[in-house]
């Protein structure tokens, strides 16, 4: 009778010790998922490798200085709201599926499948064209390049539509010898990760400066400072 209870007691405990190792390799593979996915939902309180995340890009955009710790505190929270203010969007703090595809963490997108030099080039013609405009004016020129490559107008790469003869006057005057600034580079990377003001425009001007009549025939989209937005 012992030695049957003693078999019984090892196969119980045969039993649970596979319940623990299951129980603990389903924890396992949801940890993974949630450090490897940037689709969860990150506010005050959380923790881990899509905060530290978020803080990386944040910090290399300027808008945060504090420590890359992967934890989301009031330094990540109030980083993000003046992130999704400059974008926009809804200011909660919250970093949400909308504002982590503006920053180019979205797990469906990167960063457009465009290089440093791309992001530079354009931060240059953004600082070259936009000087003086205010921030959201800064990226919606930027957006109007993008808009370009997207377009089947106009070549399909960033250089290509800014090297476009007769697109930008500025590629051709002291302007363009102006190295671009943290402002440009931000407002570059802006647009990048998907922020358009321009309402998807292909053209702009500014009417005191051109009496182009072809552009002054586009259909006005928006107005932001001095430009004029269009399709």
């Amino acid at each position: 009778m012992f030695l049957i209870k003693t078999k019984n007691m090892r196969k119980l405990k045969a039993f649970l010790s596979l319940c623990l190792v299951f129980v603990l390799l389903i924890a396992t593979v949801q940890i993974a998922y949630h450090d490897n996915s940037i689709e969860a939902l990150s506010k005050l309180g959380s923790r881990g490798n899509e905060v530290r995340k978020i803080q990386q890009k944040l910090k290399s955009l300027g808008y945060y200085n504090g420590s890359v710790d992967g934890i989301y505190g009031t330094g990540t929270q109030k980083a993000v709201r003046a992130f999704q203010k400059n974008c926009g969007i809804t200011a909660d703090g919250i970093a949400g599926p909308k504002t982590l595809k503006f920053l180019g963490l979205s797990g469906s997108t990167s960063s457009g499948g465009y290089s440093g030099s791309d992001v530079t080039l354009l931060a240059k013609l953004i600082a070259a064209e936009a000087r003086g405009e205010s921030y959201k004016g800064q990226v919606a020129v930027g957006a109007v390049v993008l808009n370009r490559v997207d377009h089947p107008s106009f070549p399909d790469t960033i250089a290509g539509v800014i090297y476009q003869k007769g697109a930008f006057s500025c590629v051709n005057d002291s302007n363009w010898n102006v190295a671009p600034n943290s402002t440009s580079m931000k407002a570059a990377q802006d647009c990048i990760n998907g922020w358009d003001p321009s309402g998807g425009a292909i053209y702009y001007y500014n009417p005191s400066k051109t009496s182009n009549s072809f552009m002054h025939s586009r259909p006005t989209i928006t107005v932001i400072g001095r430009h004029y937005f269009c399709k």
